[in-house]
């Protein structure tokens, strides 16, 4: 599946990426929404696969959304044929408020599995902690933040007052941020987009050394499927706001609504491809950017059976005979 389908799903992300890149800054949240499920749909049908929608909008009620349990690739469209059955989940954009509003760190995403490979989790609020490869094995998700941060610090070779710590800017973490300030750790407040920054917990080179916090739970299983591929840790546990969350819990088969899961519990494909395209820039990835004579993407791209980790600068050219390559 990896090898088959890795370029595919580089497509679809891209293509995502490009539709909801115009609608930038005009200030049109759903908008920008409707353009990257549209373009991620269309390109995903074009697939060869028998793709079901494991993680995506819920359930169908206000097209368009990629739905839960929505069928999508060539399969689809052509039952007599035979293509390889794949899990996905979807975030067609993560990050509409950062799109609507031009700032960074919106990006479209996409992982898939084998049948089975990805946790089929509500869509609900998810207590997380996320760290990189050297502290794997260190954090524990009921222990105090200080001793988090000590574990951490420990691992790192460094000093609390080293680590940035990424929380998303909510009135529920104000407790979270006064403990962490009080060890001594550095905050980067976020607005949205915490899949975005448990990806560059676990890179090297990005200055951000965990994230904490509560956040969605199809975020959480997005994000262990990425940080399975880049050997990182997530512990997590599913958060109850309202009566109605125990019965989505029972609707996906989840009956333990204390259980802590670790980051092969979320995901724990043997096939698993990860893939998401910059929309706005950010740490991680460049924006879309528009020329006279194209387009151009930045991307990552990894695969857990096949050890890569791929990032993607492509220039999509226009059709039009005088067109020109530039070398950037």
């Amino acid at each position: 599946m990896e090898r088959v389908l890795s370029l595919e799903f580089l497509r679809v992300v891209e293509k995502a990426a490009i539709a909801c890149a115009r609608t930038m800054g005009q200030g049109d949240r759903h908008n920008s929404d409707q353009a990257a499920v549209e373009a991620m749909r269309a390109e995903m049908d074009r697939v060869g696969m028998d793709g079901t929608i494991v993680i995506g909008e819920g359930e169908r009620d206000e097209a368009p959304m990629l739905y839960i349990g929505e069928k999508v690739g060539a399969a689809a469209h052509n039952t007599e044929a035979h293509y390889p059955k794949v899990d996905i989940a979807v975030d067609p954009l993560e990050g509409t408020n950062l799109c609507a509003t031009g700032e960074p760190n919106a990006i479209t995403v996409l992982a898939a599995s084998e049948p089975g490979g990805l946790l089929h989790a509500p869509d609900i609020y998810m207590e997380k902690i996320i760290v990189g490869p050297p502290c794997k094995g260190a954090i524990d998700l009921d222990a105090p933040v200080k001793v988090n941060l000590q574990a951490i610090a420990r691992r790192l070779d460094r000093h609390i007052g080293d680590l940035v710590v990424i929380v998303l800017d909510r009135p529920r973490h104000q407790k979270l941020i006064s403990d962490i300030r009080a060890a001594g750790a550095r905050i980067r407040l976020i607005g949205d987009g915490d899949l975005s920054a448990g990806i560059q917990a676990a890179l090297r080179g990005t200055a951000v050394h965990a994230v904490m916090g509560i956040g969605g739970a199809p975020e959480g299983v997005l994000t262990a499927a990425a940080l399975r591929c880049l050997n990182g840790q997530i512990l997590a546990r599913l958060v109850l706001t309202k009566p109605e969350d125990e019965e989505r819990m029972a609707q996906m088969g989840i009956k333990d609504s204390k259980r802590i899961y670790d980051t092969a519990d979320l995901a724990p494909g043997k096939q698993i491809v990860f893939a998401c395209c910059g929309v706005t820039g950010g740490g991680m990835l460049r924006s879309v950017r528009f020329f006279r004579d194209g387009i151009r993407t930045h991307s990552l791209i990894m695969n857990l059976e096949g050890g890569q980790v791929r990032l993607i600068d492509s220039v999509h050219l226009e059709k039009h005979p005088a067109v020109e390559v530039r070398f950037f």
